[in-house]
């Protein structure tokens, strides 16, 4: 552990953040770097607990206490290493994971819980100042090849670990450039893309290759990548988007937010601004969907110069503080405010949207809503309208952010006709293989819509199951075996 009275001497620091006004007129990331001697004061914070629960908390298994007491100590080149065994990319989860972890730490029972999060960014940003982030080469090659399938955090992952042990690993993603939501889902503002082009040029380096452009079950045949490659890995997300199957949803202004974002993030990579480009400049934007993908495009939305800018959620207000039915280390569901939040925003809770209303041009104009209350029935949830509650919001720009229903059936998943369950995930077996022989799945394909920390820690135990089937055994960890 770190110091033994820390927890007792120092209180819970926020992550240092640019200033409002300064961060609005840019895309550059929000997050400022923390100063070393308040970090190592929240790392001092991490108590001799006896059970890191942290460790419950974090799919990936991360070794939260051994590296905060390194950090404490100005062992940096340990705590790296410390947290490279264990996370391909700590910069991604440091930066985009809600940090499950933290909502476990046993000081949270009756305290603010360490800031493990910030620790473990600082962790590898000083690991990439200083020349130690290296590419880790494979000493052998076992003349083995696997295909991996989408380039986000789940296949970058698998695809670094089959590499290292020494297998000839292609990726292959349908869009123009590598990274799959991390390049074109997440805004520049939240995690600059120089952060996953060193990564990337690192695994180039491991000897991972990159191909673009490369559609698998459409402009890339399946037969082909079955007869070319030993294994492969379906790793291509879960793109299908819930849609709002209400009056109006085709007029001229409704837009999925994934129809939205990778517009703006394609103008920050230097790209020309596109022709139907969906612009909020001086518009009133209503975003429905209170999640993570609603702040995003609440950012990008104030970036542009929106007028106003109305997020909707269907849920009730969450409390400021834990329920009676959400103890701890269960995670913790109270309100939060993202960086984005702080950037101006209406948030509307309790609602749910009757209708798009027509300027008579085919152009949305307005919203027309309902006040909801929520019930707990059987064990099922519904929402109830309320009496004479409906009201009307003008907007001229809709963003749809309510998260997806799963991976994209047509093509790929229907030409290998691998089994789907109820939700119409992928299925896999204990070492991560479909029904169809050689074909492994991890991430949101088969989990459904989840978490960046998921999708890595499913990648590196996919690895370990190719591995363990092409090799008969295999060497590398699995945080989820």
């Amino acid at each position: 552990m770190a110091k033994i009275t820390g927890f007792m001497e120092y209180g819970r620091a926020k992550q240092p953040y640019r200033p409002v006004e300064e961060r609005l007129l840019d895309w550059h990331q929000v997050m400022a770097p923390w100063h070393i001697d308040p970090l190592k004061e929240q790392a001092a914070r991490c108590m001799d607990c006896g059970i890191p629960f942290c460790h419950q908390g974090c799919p990936l298994g991360n070794l939260i206490p051994d590296w905060n007491d390194l950090v404490y100590r100005d062992q940096w080149k340990d705590a790296i290493q410390r947290l490279h065994a264990t996370n391909n990319f700590p910069e991604f989860t440091g930066t985009l994971c809600p940090a499950p972890c933290e909502g476990s730490c046993v000081l949270g029972i009756n305290d603010d819980p360490v800031t493990i999060k910030g620790v473990e960014l600082t962790i590898i940003d000083k690991a990439w100042e200083n020349g130690w982030v290296r590419p880790e080469i494979a000493s052998r090659k076992t003349g083995k090849k696997v295909a991996v399938i989408g380039s986000g955090p789940a296949g970058l992952a698998a695809a670094q670990q089959l590499a290292r042990a020494g297998h000839d690993v292609t990726v292959f993603e349908r869009a123009d450039r590598i990274g799959g939501l991390l390049r074109y889902g997440i805004p520049e503002f939240k995690m600059e893309k120089r952060v996953l082009d060193r990564r990337l040029e690192q695994m180039c380096a491991e000897g991972v290759t990159f191909r673009t452009n490369a559609h698998v079950g459409d402009t890339v045949a399946v037969d082909d990548i079955r007869g070319e490659y030993d294994a492969l890995l379906l790793a291509g997300g879960a793109c299908a988007a819930r849609g709002l199957p209400v009056e109006g949803c085709d007029l001229k202004g409704v837009h999925q937010a994934m129809e939205y974002l990778p517009m703006q993030n394609r103008i920050c990579e230097g790209d020309p601004e596109p022709e139907h480009f969906i612009n909020a400049a001086g518009k009133h934007v209503v975003i429905i969907g209170g999640g993570d993908t609603g702040a995003d495009c609440l950012g990008t939305a104030n970036r542009q110069g929106a007028k106003s800018v109305h997020q909707l959620e269907i849920m009730p207000k969450p409390p400021e503080v834990r329920a009676a039915d959400n103890p701890w280390p269960e995670w913790p569901k109270i309100f939060r405010t993202a960086s984005a939040h702080e950037e101006g925003v209406e948030r509307v809770y309790s609602v749910s949207t009757k209708r798009f209303i027509d300027d008579g041009a085919g152009n949305v104009k307005a919203l027309e809503l309902v006040t909801v209350k929520m019930n707990h029935e059987n064990g099922r949830l519904s929402f109830d309208e309320v009496a004479d509650s409906q009201q009307t919001l003008a907007c001229d720009l809709v963003l749809l952010a309510m998260g997806f229903l799963g991976p994209e059936k047509p093509g790929m998943l229907e030409q290998l006709g691998v089994a789907l369950d109820s939700r119409g995930n992928v299925v896999r077996d204990k070492n991560w293989m479909t029904d169809v022989e050689g074909v492994f799945t991890a991430g949101d394909m088969q989990r459904g819509q989840s978490l960046i920390v998921w999708a890595i820690a499913e990648g590196r135990s996919a690895a370990r199951g190719i591995d363990r089937y092409l090799m008969g055994d295999s060497d590398l960890p699995a945080p989820l075996d």
